[in-house]
């Protein structure tokens, strides 16, 4: 007689469980889903002005232009990444009167990711946390807002996300021997990179790619975005200060307190968790880490635009490329790497990011199933005729709203700017809304959903190694993520109101 064996109840819950497809599956879904509509959607097309723009109100059928679905899907994300024309002379991208590819913004992505995999190298960054940590034992309550700031600045800067969890373990260490607790110290991390990353002012990433699909330098709408990364910081700040107080008086009002004691012996401080010592090398390398993004940020500000008499330097992709290269080999020299350790560790960084470059190419390929289909200028008029003459305030706040669930369906954030700018810009110019307030809604948007969406790495990861329940996270944080939304909301209407 055959026996029946029972599978566990985790076993089988495990197997119930529902997990979102990758963004690759759902980028290429995508592709498909649009080819079949180029049979169903009628074709249209806008007059242009000079620029290469939609002009609003010239809307017209033209004769259809229907997609094979095996082999335009397939060799969509190719021509997407070159910006070339298909057997029919259509053309694969089109923005501002310029036909282009997306292979300059995946090389610059390949780039920057082996710029930070030398400066994760020469050890600097670490140190520079560490010391700051170091300094601060005993004054632990001050951490909290210089911890968040520096994490925040780099979430602003270069979307500082999985390299911060190289981090908890040292950072938990430290508040649990304070007497704080580990979700304390999550929070920290989490939210300071996070809350950076809704502000981004110059990240490369979310910033500077949408920026690119947008037609605009990443200065365009700087400002803005500052406003957001201050108010929201120091809201978030706040409210991780007021938590810890109360921890601090109260340990059962910690949101892990029945942890406590395990997390207390497996988090003890030891002089294994000593930080690494930072050298005069580490502040140099350090200043040229901060140079670099300073030098892009110079490189592409219109001055003349803004009538400052400094030499304009018209940098675009290319040019940011090569220079982050530049200084990721000044780092590795003045880190005293030896060529091979140079070239690995910019390699091994490069494969890092090789994953979001080649999002960006598939997530391009659904702009040229649209494009070549003939299906995008009549997306673009159906949502012209549905938001009417909704007002640039109002159509601020749509936009955000609709950034929303997008970032939950593509958490990446280059693989979102790649599918929503090319739909999204023109349409705000309809409106009179400006583009940068476009990239504005979609950062803003992207940063507060990757705080807390289950298929974010970063936020299941960081928990883990703090031992905080995501369920527990997410009562705790509901406050705060409705705050950091209603100031993104009220930041964008009152840069609508002033545009």
């Amino acid at each position: 007689m055959t026996e029946t064996v029972e599978t566990p109840p985790e076993e089988q819950q495990r197997r119930r469980r529902f997990t979102l497809p990758s963004a690759y599956t759902i980028l290429f879904a995508l592709i498909v889903l649009m080819a079949i509509a180029t049979w169903l959607i009628p074709a249209g097309d806008y007059d242009t002005d000079d620029a290469g723009s939609p002009v609003p109100g010239t809307y017209h059928e033209v004769d259809p232009s229907p997609q094979r679905i095996v082999v335009d899907s397939l060799t969509a994300p190719i021509n997407g990444l070159y910006g070339i024309e298909d057997d029919t002379g259509n053309i694969s991208f089109y923005n501002s009167g310029v036909l282009f590819g997306a292979i300059d913004v995946a090389l610059f992505i390949i780039v920057i990711g082996g710029f930070l995999g030398v400066i994760m190298r020469t050890g600097a960054i670490q140190a520079g946390i560490g010391r700051m940590v170091a300094r601060l034992r005993g004054r632990e309550k001050w951490m909290i807002p210089l911890l968040m700031g520096v994490f925040a600045l780099g979430g602003t800067t270069y979307g500082m996300a999985e390299e911060s969890l190289a981090f908890y373990a040292l950072v938990i260490t430290v508040m649990v021997a304070a007497g704080y607790d580990t979700l304390t110290a999550a929070a920290i991390l989490l939210l300071g990179c996070g809350i950076g990353v809704i502000g981004s002012t110059i990240n490369p990433f979310a910033t500077g790619i949408a920026s690119g699909f947008a037609g605009i330098p990443i200065s365009q709408g700087f400002l803005l975005r500052l406003a957001i990364l201050v108010v929201s910081l120091g809201v978030g700040i706040w409210f991780v200060m007021r938590y810890a107080g109360k921890v601090k008086a109260d340990p059962s009002r910690s949101m892990v307190y029945d942890l406590k004691a395990d997390n207390d012996t497996r988090f003890q401080l030891s002089e294994a968790d000593a930080p690494e010592t930072m050298t005069g090398r580490h502040k140099v390398i350090l200043v040229l880490f901060a140079l670099a993004f300073g030098v892009m940020m110079y490189g592409v500000i219109p001055w003349q635009d803004m009538g400052i008499g400094l030499p304009v330097l018209g940098w675009w992709f290319p040019e940011m490329t090569a220079s982050f290269l530049l200084f990721a080999i000044l780092i590795g020299l003045i880190g005293k790497m030896r060529e091979s350790e140079l070239t690995e560790s910019f390699v091994a960084g490069a494969r890092d990011l090789l994953g979001v470059a080649l999002i960006i190419g598939i997530a391009r390929g659904i702009t040229v199933v649209m494009n070549n289909g003939q299906i995008t200028d009549t997306v673009l008029h159906w949502a012209e005729l549905a938001l009417g003459d909704v007002g640039t305030t109002a159509f601020s706040i749509v936009m955000y709203t609709l950034f929303l669930p997008l970032s939950f369906l593509i958490p990446s954030s280059s693989g979102l700017a790649t599918v929503a700018m090319p739909i999204m810009v023109p349409l705000a110019g309809f409106v009179g809304v400006p583009q940068e307030l476009v990239v504005t809604a979609y950062q803003s948007a992207n940063g507060l959903m990757n705080l807390f969406i289950p298929t974010s790495a970063v936020v299941m990861g960081g928990l883990a190694i703090a031992r905080v329940p995501y369920g527990r996270y997410l009562r705790w944080v509901w406050p705060l993520l409705i705050a950091l939304a209603a100031i993104s909301v009220l930041m964008l209407t009152l840069g609508a109101a002033l545009a």
